[in-house]
């Protein structure tokens, strides 16, 4: 292994540990590399345990999170991938044509704004850096797309009292909830408190409320409650939903839909 090497992995480590995770496409371009040769230096500190990979890119190794502790969009955006696309799936099937829909911020309402980018006729709110962006990809005369200002957060989010202010202003026909985590105790929440504050206004704009969270999200509680879990109209996660969690949801929320991920 040349120096070069050494020393562009020792690189690739230190943007590793400093920001929690890098995409392959990003080290590519500052490297001046191909994506092949940065997936072989990922192989590489992937073997010593000092990272690990992900799709697209890599995160760091440590111990499980904290309820105050966010993922960046590129570390959650490569787990659950099977779980997220088929949630992504049956929560398109509730967007109706013609209708004003609210989309908060996270890796599977990111997979659901793919999934709706052909849809006619919508009006989309969020607060979603990157779901914007899916959005306004289409290109479709058709489509209304409104993003919020805000303070920018790990998980691309626009939040606080800007983002507030702009959704207590809306009226909308339905808006899907991306969460950190879902519990008995703690219902929907998340970790990061001024998020909490931007994601309830945009529950309170929305007449209907539809949660999309995989199930590795049940059990897990963030420092700050959305909302509790009879708030939700419906709630999409995917059949891995163990039998006692089932049995809490179907309690709760008016609809549980149980999307069967495929590998």
């Amino acid at each position: 292994m040349s120096l070069l090497a050494r020393q562009r992995q020792a690189l690739i480590l230190e943007q590793v540990r400093e920001r929690g995770a890098v995409r392959v496409s990003d080290l590519a371009e500052r490297f001046g590399v191909s994506d092949m040769t940065v997936r072989r230096d990922l192989d590489v500190l992937a073997r010593r345990r000092l990272v690990d990979k992900v799709h697209g890119g890599a995160t760091a190794v440590g111990p499980v999170a904290a309820s105050t502790d966010e993922p960046g969009f590129a570390v959650k955006s490569g787990r659950q991938q099977a779980e997220k696309e088929a949630i992504a799936e049956a929560a398109a099937r509730l967007v109706e044509p013609g209708t004003a829909v609210g989309l908060s911020a996270g890796t599977t309402t990111w997979a659901l704004a793919r999934r709706i980018a052909d849809v006619a006729d919508l009006t989309v709110v969020t607060n979603s850096m990157a779901v914007a962006e899916v959005l306004h990809a289409a290109r479709r005369p058709d489509r209304t797309v409104v993003l919020t200002g805000g303070i920018r957060t790990p998980s691309e989010a626009l939040v606080g009292p800007v983002a507030v202010a702009a959704l207590r202003s809306l009226n909308l026909d339905v808006v899907f909830l991306g969460v950190h985590g879902m519990s008995a105790a703690s219902g929907f929440t998340t970790p990061n408190l001024m998020e909490s504050e931007t994601d309830r206004a945009l529950v309170e704009a929305g007449q209907r409320l539809v949660v999309v969270a995989d199930s590795t999200k049940w059990g897990t509680a963030g420092i700050s409650t959305i909302a509790e879990l009879s708030e939700a109209d419906v709630l999409v996660s995917d059949d891995g939903l163990d039998a006692d969690a089932r049995a809490v949801l179907e309690g709760e929320v008016d609809q549980l839909v149980l999307a069967p991920a495929r590998e």
